[in-house]
């Protein structure tokens, strides 16, 4: 299939560059960019056909992966509507609705909305996907290897998860670093150099992950089996527990959600 990208910046560059990794053929990917600078960087860096003009762009192209920011689709929307005829959308910019994004190009169906996180940056993501109904399986496949091609893909039947999907991995690699911040803090507080105290941090979490997503056993029972009865490690969790660390940090995950859904009402209100 040929692949156009719609904007040339962080995101759809990983992408690219994941495909070509996976022996993709370059002379079937362009990128749709305005930017002269950007431009160049793309050519040079994977060999791919560059254009200014969005109908050279897409004319002939089987799948259309927008990749402009949110405030900026709905005017791309606009230019693009007449050039569709049976190609795939795929939209990675945050909060727009498919629906929304359906009705700006004029009733168009064959919309696929992705909600990648920053890890797909050095391909160790995940995306959250969603179809409108009109996206055919075929359709879904080549949806799900394009962004396979920077991490993990889950679909979901009901977009309002995509909210979850943002609250959780979306925003979650903020989270993570909040923590790692903390742990580091406290690490130099200890009498620890900022190194040792990164280096310590990094390889835990790191590690931890590693162990939890090789184990078919619950993240309950790992945590567990490292809290020994009156040891270290459970004085430090029953003051997280006092604290109410983890209500705290579900509450926020609410938050997150609310805010998610709050943005998609304001972003496709056009």
């Amino acid at each position: 299939m040929n692949i156009t990208f719609v904007g040339g910046g962080n995101m759809a560059s990983s992408l690219i560059g994941g495909l070509l990794q996976q022996n993709y053929p370059a002379a079937q990917i362009r990128v749709v960019e305005i930017n002269r600078e950007t431009r160049d960087r793309i050519e040079l860096q994977f060999g791919v056909i560059t254009v200014t003009e969005l109908e050279k762009g897409v004319i002939g192209c089987d799948v259309i992966v927008l990749a402009v920011k949110p405030q900026q689709l709905f005017a791309l929307a606009e230019q693009l509507a007449s050039l569709l005829v049976d190609q795939l959308v795929i939209s990675i910019a945050a909060g727009i609705r498919a629906p929304d994004l359906s009705r700006w190009l004029g009733g168009y169906g064959s919309i696929v909305r992705a909600m990648p996180n920053t890890p797909s940056l050095i391909r160790a993501g995940v995306t959250g996907l969603y179809a409108l109904p009109a996206v055919t399986i075929q359709q879904k496949e080549d949806a799900a290897s394009i962004l396979n091609a920077v991490g993990a893909v889950l679909w979901v039947e009901q977009e309002m998860l995509l909210d979850a999907v943002t609250a959780i991995s979306g925003s979650g690699p903020a989270y993570v670093f909040y923590f790692i911040e903390a742990m580091q803090q406290a690490g130099v507080e200890l009498g620890l150099s900022m190194e040792q105290a990164k280096q310590l941090t990094l390889q835990t979490f790191l590690g931890a992950t590693q162990l939890a997503s090789q184990s078919e056993e619950d993240v309950m029972l790992l945590r567990s089996r490292v809290t020994s009865k009156g040891g270290v490690t459970e004085q430090a969790l029953q003051s997280m527990e006092q604290d109410r660390i983890k209500n705290a940090i579900v509450r926020a995950i609410h938050v997150a959600f609310e805010r998610a859904q709050q943005m998609g009402n304001e972003l496709g209100s056009k």
